[in-house]
């Protein structure tokens, strides 16, 4: 069986200045990351989402994205309305080991992300130059993370997770 790859889309890259089209583009991924995460998990059956890709399942990898991009439409508004607010991390791993991530339905997430992605759309719309230099502060590096990191990563994030799910269907589901 073949090795799932660490980064399937390659590991993120950081961008040192965005540019306007740069940020269109993560915004946009951004807008298309909860039906293109739909689309990787459509017709397969509950067993076939319990396939794992290295330690989590397809399941525990859907609720991870509905945990993780609800986390950083958070550390947006306290960014937002807060000088460089220490923001609050949380251990992923032992989320994706709660009963939710484990059994639950993933169109729950599935609903989650759409609703949250089209809320969080309009906040980066609305985001100035300014707004996208704001900070927040990392409590486990203590590093500064500017809003227009976060953004490109999370956009990444999306899709190196859509397609760690499109591995799985192509190599280990057929």
């Amino acid at each position: 069986m073949p090795v799932p790859p660490t980064f399937p889309i390659g590991a993120f890259d950081q961008v040192a200045i965005m540019d306007d089209a740069h940020k269109e583009r993560s915004i946009e991924t951004i807008e298309a990351a909860p039906q293109s995460l739909r689309r990787s998990v459509e017709g397969l059956t509950d067993n076939q989402i319990d396939t794992p890709y290295c330690n989590w399942t397809i399941r525990q990898i859907i609720h991870h994205v509905a945990d993780s991009h609800m986390n950083s439409y958070i550390r947006f508004k306290w960014a937002l309305t807060e000088d460089a607010p220490l923001i609050k991390s949380y251990d992923e791993t032992a989320w994706s080991e709660l009963p939710d991530a484990r059994t639950a339905d993933i169109a729950l997430s599935l609903h989650l992300l759409e609703g949250l992605h089209q809320r969080w759309s309009v906040l980066l719309r609305t985001m100035t130059d300014l707004d996208f230099e704001r900070t927040f502060t990392h409590p486990e590096t203590g590093e500064l993370v500017h809003l227009s990191l976060a953004l490109p990563y999370y956009a990444w994030h999306g899709r190196h997770h859509t397609a760690q799910i499109e591995w799985v269907r192509t190599r280990r589901l057929r």
